[in-house]
């Protein structure tokens, strides 16, 4: 029997075992009853730099333990497409080699469906064949941020889909409305990015940068648009290594030993949110979506199957980077003046440039290269190391 929306399933694990922990948790999840080996399944994965860092995007044995647990329950290596998008500053060429997904690919024949190759087409031209909500209007992305009319991928639509996201923070998830109300250092009332902020990188496109002043109310509308286009809808996140500081990127990496899982995607973020240490209905995004019905923001209503995380708090600390801090000065601070400018081709390379010097060509080299040789003298970093590049 197919479970309740609002179970989340949860395991401890260890490197020694984490493939056949993943094996477990989607087991335990009885995923088989929501997807089916007949269908054409997106796996869409998380890619928030090219480069590797830990917690930044789906580590390989992330991906690795859901390929391997589908292909061993008969499901066709010729219907499973992990997927992934560009965005202004990622590269997914680069990011394959860098975070070791390509082998995996191999190893398990799967065809990688990078989204700059797929046709996208007008949401508006869809909505004879959603699925749910068909009378449900969004809140920002057809009015306030693309008011001529988005793309989605043809793809995507029709296919159910898992996400592979991971636990960390972001700087520009705690705000809402358009409004920044504090403006350096931690943010009040945290930000992070799983389950529901997986959904951007795939259904926009590179434009989608211009999303971030109304972030929150993205988020939402994002999860309108699954729940019209998808059948099922699954999230299995990774938290073994989880990333805590200035997410999405520059953020220091804090070994946890959790996967979990569910078929709520706000659900999902409400229990990852809370072991981070944070009030989930706090955050915008989680408070909008169960007000709306969209899913469960109450941790005290959500049933948790396998290990109680309900104690949990690792006391996380959401931060702004450099960049992100100046990207928000622009689109919703004191230099919101300089806004309109921002929306020029000319202008908007300027933050784009931004981005890559601070992130790739400082930050990367000097504080993430330390960071990095860190982690690789642990169990997961060594594990790393040891998947092939090629």
């Amino acid at each position: 029997m197919p479970q309740k929306s609002s179970q989340i399933f949860v395991i401890k694990t260890s490197p020694n075992t984490v493939l056949e922990d993943y094996k477990k948790l989607m087991h335990l999840a009885n995923y088989k009853n929501f997807f089916h080996t007949y269908e054409k399944i997106i796996i869409k994965l998380n890619l928030s730099w090219s480069k590797f860092f830990p917690a930044c995007s789906s580590p390989p044995w992330h991906v690795e333990g859901v390929l391997k647990t589908m292909i061993e329950d008969n499901f066709s290596s010729m219907k499973l497409f992990p997927a992934e998008n560009k965005t202004v500053v990622t590269n997914i060429e680069k990011g394959l080699k860098g975070n070791k997904w390509g082998p995996i690919f191999k190893k398990y024949r799967v065809r990688f469906i990078p989204l700059t190759r797929i046709p996208f087409v007008p949401y508006e031209s869809l909505r004879p064949k959603f699925i749910t909500l068909k009378n449900k209007k969004l809140h920002v992305l057809d009015s306030k941020i693309f008011p001529d009319g988005f793309s989605i991928p043809k793809f995507y639509v029709g296919k159910p889909i898992i996400h592979l996201p991971t636990i960390k923070t972001h700087g520009h998830t705690g705000a809402i409305g358009g409004s920044l109300k504090k403006t350096t250092g931690e943010m009040k009332h945290g930000g992070i990015t799983c389950a529901m902020k997986n959904a951007f990188g795939g259904l926009l496109t590179k434009r989608r940068h211009f999303s971030h002043q109304y972030m929150s109310e993205v988020l939402v509308d994002l999860l309108i648009i699954q729940k019209q286009i998808h059948p099922s809808i699954l999230a299995i996140v990774d938290g073994t290594v989880c990333g805590d500081g200035a997410g999405p990127r520059t953020m220091i990496p804090r070994i946890k030993n959790y996967i979990l899982a569910g078929y709520d995607q706000v659900a999902v973020d409400t229990v990852v949110a809370k072991m981070m240490g944070f009030e989930p209905l706090e955050l915008p995004a989680i408070r909008m979506a169960h007000e709306e019905g969209l899913g469960c923001g109450d941790f005290n209503q959500i049933e948790i199957i396998g290990e109680d995380v309900s104690q949990i708090n690792w006391n996380f600390k959401v931060k702004r980077s450099v960049v992100i801090w100046g990207d928000q000065m622009v689109r919703k601070g004191s230099l919101q003046f300089l806004y309109p400018l921002f929306k020029s081709k000319l202008f908007f390379l300027g933050p784009i440039y931004a981005s890559m010097i601070y992130h790739d060509m400082f930050w990367y080299p000097t504080i993430g290269k330390r960071r990095i040789r860190e982690f690789s003298q642990t169990k997961w970093g060594k594990i790393f190391s040891n998947y092939p590049k090629k």
